[in-house]
């Protein structure tokens, strides 16, 4: 079992980092590879997580926080402290089921907007721990998907470039001051 990076799962009176919202050319950078996993990137993982909680999210990459690099943190079960939060470093999706389903999500970067999003069911993912190890999972339900999602974020991309209603998509951007020109929508 791997050393986990402990961190409380509360709210803190502010987050360590700040986040990064639609519109920012950061998020639209793709992150570069992690070559040396040290204390200093165990540290950002820390403060992603903290940033994460005090944010009421249940995932997070760097690049939302303004660092450009392959690192995202996710915790699905905020609710119980035992469970410990992934840290995934270098992540990349090996396979994926030909299964898809459509839930709606959302994201830290786009706050209150909430719209529909296609992804496999399924997926197999394989990435680095907080320790520099490799590790494999496979991940179904709201884990795949929130890994998805994150590691979309690695690759400059954003769950509304998914999104497939454009009618809701401009409506829910609008309402909530977000520009609809800062979507750059993805071909099936």
């Amino acid at each position: 079992m791997t050393a986990q990076i402990l961190v409380e799962k509360k709210k803190l009176t502010k987050a360590p980092l700040e986040l990064h919202y639609l519109g920012d050319r950061v998020l639209r950078q793709p992150a570069k590879r992690i070559s040396k996993i040290d204390n200093e990137i165990r540290q950002l993982a820390r403060e992603m997580l903290q940033t994460m909680y005090t944010e009421d999210g249940i995932g997070l990459a760097a690049p939302q926080v303004g660092v450009n690099k392959q690192l995202l943190v996710v915790d699905i079960q905020l609710d119980d402290p035992t469970t410990p939060p992934l840290v995934l470093i270098n992540p990349a999706v090996t396979q994926a089921s030909r299964d898809v389903c459509v839930i709606q999500e959302g994201c830290l970067s786009i706050p209150n907007v909430f719209l529909d999003v296609t992804r496999p069911e399924v997926i197999e993912v394989s990435y680095k721990d907080e320790n520099g190890r490799p590790q494999k999972i496979t991940a179904s339900g709201l884990l795949a998907r929130v890994i998805q999602h994150e590691i979309d974020h690695l690759n400059g991309v954003m769950f509304v470039d998914r999104v497939n209603n454009a009618i809701a998509l401009n409506q829910e951007l609008n309402k909530h001051g977000f520009s609809p020109q800062a979507v750059k929508p993805i071909a099936d």
